[in-house]
């Protein structure tokens, strides 16, 4: 029998299901809840199927193709990054608990790297990680002056829930050349 419960590492085991992409200087960085089954099984973001994440980034023109799960790491050529809130987890997000988000860590990380945008892939990440109620699109909150994006879940369980406008926006807010700071370049 499967247990509905996240698969977690062993006590002391500071280690990642996924290893994060991050660097200084990436346009956006993109965060779900925690590595999905699936992904945790394959090492790579967003592979479950059906899941509409590489897909998408190739709809909306942030990735030149449509590229594997395990090309995960190549997107920050692309000036894209890669994280979780949950770390040392994984499972679906009915699964997770809030002991099993890590915000201080992901705040560390923005604050550090410093990327223009944070995109979350689900509603749940941002509200854990800012602690109240959001809506799709962009957020008045900053973190630091890092904007912050919240974009449907591409989750194929979430698939009901699915609407592929706020990552055309966020594609826009690129190409755009948005600002950390929320204005445009010139």
């Amino acid at each position: 029998m499967r247990s509905s419960w996240p698969n977690r590492r062993q006590a002391g085991d500071v280690r990642t299901v996924l290893p994060d992409v991050m660097a200084p200087g990436l346009v956006i960085v993109f965060c779900g809840t925690a590595a999905g089954t699936a992904s945790a099984r394959r090492k790579a973001y967003y592979a479950g199927p059906g899941n509409a994440f590489w897909p998408t980034l190739f709809e909306v023109g942030l990735t030149p193709r449509r590229l594997e799960p395990e090309e995960y790491a190549s997107v920050r050529s692309l000036g894209l990054g890669l994280t979780d809130l949950a770390k040392q987890v994984s499972g679906a997000d009915r699964t997770l608990l809030r002991e099993h988000f890590d915000r201080g860590s992901l705040l560390e990380k923005i604050g550090r790297y410093r990327p223009r945008i944070l995109a979350f892939t689900s509603k749940r990440a941002a509200e854990e990680c800012l602690g109240h109620a959001v809506r799709y699109g962009l957020l008045p909150d900053l973190i630091r002056q890092t904007r912050l994006v919240v974009l449907p879940s591409p989750s194929g369980a979430a698939r009901r829930y699915w609407d592929v406008g706020p990552w055309h926006d966020l594609a826009r807010m690129r190409e755009a050349g948005t600002r950390s700071d929320g204005g445009e370049t010139k």
